[in-house]
């Protein structure tokens, strides 16, 4: 079975915990990553789990990502709704992805409605708060299961 997943966090991210609690909740990013280990481990998967504030950075770590894992659970955060280059790259993926989104884009601002890696990615899951990080470890076990079928 493959089992090699990453999770890419985009900007801002980082500061969970002291960011706008009433849309991200109070659980640091250290305290994300620390569950999102436990629960990959738990069912076998294993788990990178990166973040970065840069456009240029999040790219080339999803252009690496081909070679090296068989799935990817994106945050790609405020370059959701801006980066071309970002949904470029994972269209070159061409492996399970999952769009993440701790807030319910759909239910934001305007601007944050349209997201440009949409029709690019597997599926998606939005407005669940971190608990999305755990259904989306769960989900693409799931598919990376049925590829193997």
């Amino acid at each position: 079975m493959n089992n090699k997943i990453i999770i890419i966090n985009g900007p801002n991210l980082n500061l969970l915990g002291e960011r706008e609690q009433s849309q991200y909740g109070n659980t640091t990013f250290d305290k994300l990553k620390d569950k999102c280990i436990n629960k990959s481990k738990e069912i076998g998967l294993e788990l990178d789990f990166v973040q970065s504030n840069i456009e240029g950075d999040l790219v080339n770590i999803i252009q690496e990502s081909r070679k090296r894992f068989d799935g990817m659970i994106i945050n790609a955060a405020a370059f959701t709704h801006t980066s071309v280059a970002i949904k470029d790259a994972l269209e070159i993926f061409k492996k399970p992805i999952i769009e993440l989104h701790i807030s319910n884009i759909y239910k934001r601002e305007e601007f944050r409605q349209k997201s440009l890696i949409s029709d690019t990615v597997t599926g998606g899951i939005f407005g669940l708060g971190i608990d999305g990080y755990i259904l989306a470890i769960i989900s693409m076990q799931n598919l990376l299961k049925n590829e193997n079928k």
